[in-house]
């Protein structure tokens, strides 16, 4: 069998017209002789009736402690709704279509409730109603543990189900669709000249998506990328051919493209409400590993890391400061926190090695009058952490300053 999975997002559930938009996906690749798995997320979004922040909201302005293993069940919810309305709709187009739970569909997660991993997905439970000719719809975001508990993946959860699924199914692409033309060399909201990007490997679009670019889930990048998965990122609202994710020809070539990158960069990318922290020790080593260790055990995750003999620089997420404030008095640790600070990141497999980089983000950033705080930088990407104030500015003036504007 030729299997295609195809994911939609909330956004594309949402009404009845856009449904119509997703039923034309769904036949259309059924039409070219493909086996169809369709992986939906809940309906809409925050304040729509179904949407998985609204389900939350039904026990949580009651109980603000609700468990973990309740919320899941709860939430399950949204996907099972959107699962039977686009169903129902298909059937009105002569098709029989098999709605299946992540439980049916044979995805066996973890117990850890709210963010479970997927341990392993008994392909045969969907496969029977391939080769039966039927379209089979799964919920996404969701599985259940060898106890039987019902589990969700967190966020991102349905995109980590399509390609989990593509992975399980040998599957011949997984195609995810939201309401934009595909991946961008930045946020459009931000960089009114930002372009389609036609293809990205693997190792670009999950530093895009860990460094704050809303195109997909880092943990359905990183099951793809483990199988060679082709992904594409689709608009369900156009026709437009959108994204390809795969192995780039640097990493030792794609099956899928013979296309030569001329661009030094792929992408821009920003995150808001980051705090830098300056933490004093004084050469104490003890108290260090001490402070590390009470982060670890706090879950406070940081970023950015600059240590130097005397002090450590670093970034948290802002919503973590009250904690970390905590922790440090009790600690007696002398610190001082920044707030309301951007992490701009460029994004390229091509930027290893090559001089210069560094120099062209300062000058652009420089001549904007935007100051840079801190940086840090991976083998494909440079970060530099500014006020958020500038954050916007710092993103146009990189984006010109690496041609990104250009076809």
């Amino acid at each position: 069998m030729n299997i295609v999975v195809q994911k939609f997002g909330g956004t594309s559930l949402s009404t009845d017209e856009r449904r119509e938009m997703v039923i034309e996906k769904i036949l259309k690749a059924k039409s070219q002789g493909k086996s169809v798995v369709v992986v939906v997320s809940a309906m809409g979004r925050k304040g729509e009736p179904y949407a998985t922040d609204t389900l939350r909201g039904l026990v949580l302005k009651h109980n603000s402690d609700c468990g973990l293993r309740t919320l899941d069940f709860l939430m399950s919810c949204g996907e099972m709704i959107s699962a039977a309305v686009l169903a129902a709709t298909l059937e009105k187009y002569g098709e029989k279509p098999i709605v299946m739970t992540g439980a049916q569909a044979g995805i066996l997660t973890d117990e850890q409730f709210s963010s479970s991993e997927i341990l392993s997905i008994d392909e045969n439970k969907i496969l029977t109603h391939l080769e039966r000719g039927s379209i089979v719809i799964v919920c996404g975001f969701q599985g259940v543990s060898n106890e039987g508990s019902i589990t969700t993946l967190g966020r991102g959860g349905s995109d980590t189900t399509a390609t989990a699924l593509g992975v399980a199914l040998n599957a011949e692409y997984v195609e995810i669709f939201t309401d934009v033309d595909g991946i961008m060399t930045a946020d459009p909201n931000v960089v009114p000249s930002a372009k389609i990007i036609d293809e990205i490997n693997y190792e670009e679009v999950f530093q895009m998506a860990d460094k704050g670019a809303k195109v997909i889930h880092p943990r359905a990048v990183e099951i793809a990328q483990r199988e060679n998965l082709l992904v594409r990122i689709k608009n369900t609202l156009s026709q437009h051919p959108g994204t390809s994710i795969h192995y780039s020809k640097n990493n030792g070539g794609s099956p899928y493209s013979n296309r030569i990158n001329k661009r030094l960069l792929t992408a821009i990318t920003h995150q808001n409400n980051i705090a830098q922290v300056f933490v004093i020790f004084d050469n104490d080593f003890k108290r260090e590993s001490e402070f590390l260790s009470t982060l670890a055990k706090a879950k406070i995750s940081i970023d950015m890391i600059n240590f130097f003999l005397d002090r450590k620089v670093f970034t948290i997420n802002e919503g973590q400061i009250p904690l970390l404030k905590e922790l440090l008095e009790e600690l007696q640790i002398p610190y001082d926190i920044k707030e309301k600070c951007s992490k701009v990141t460029i994004v390229g497999s091509r930027i290893t090695g090559i001089p210069g980089v560094m120099a062209t983000i300062v000058e652009a950033l420089s001549r904007g009058g935007v100051k840079i705080l801190q940086s840090s930088d991976s083998h494909s990407t440079i970060s530099c952490l500014v006020p958020e104030e500038d954050a916007i500015k710092a993103v146009n003036l990189l984006h010109d300053a690496f041609h990104l504007n250009e076809e």
